[in-house]
């Protein structure tokens, strides 16, 4: 098993910056991409950012992509999230993931273990 645990979401103005954080525990040697997905109530959970646990590459959704950056830090067993450039239309819930298998997954279904979430709102 696998747990994760968000931190660093927050109420921001647009325009502005926040950190997600994203703590692995457990069987973290047995993870190959970390990712990030969010959701607005009345929608489907979308993909937003994955990373190589081990080598990156790295993946971005085309709505983030110049504006969030993933990384990790394989020694804490944490991934991150910094996200610049806010708009209120990334106002969410985002949830941390992590996949077991190989390959990466731009989908919910190629995800085993997910995060509690951590609400992101940005005013306009």
């Amino acid at each position: 098993q696998v747990q994760l645990v968000e931190s660093g979401g927050g109420l921001v103005q647009a325009g502005g910056s926040l950190r997600l954080s994203c703590a692995a525990s457990g069987r973290t040697f047995s993870i190959a991409t970390m990712a990030w997905f969010r959701q607005v109530p009345g929608q489907e959970r979308e993909f937003v950012a994955a990373s190589s646990w081990r080598y990156g590459p790295t993946y971005y959704a085309d709505s983030v992509k110049g504006r969030f950056t993933i990384s990790r830090d394989k020694a804490k067993n944490t991934v991150y999230l910094q996200m610049n450039s806010l708009k209120p239309e990334d106002t969410a819930v985002y949830y941390c993931t992590a996949r077991t298998g190989s390959g990466f997954s731009f989908s919910v279904v190629g995800y085993n273990y997910w995060g509690q979430g951590t609400q992101v709102t940005v005013s306009s």
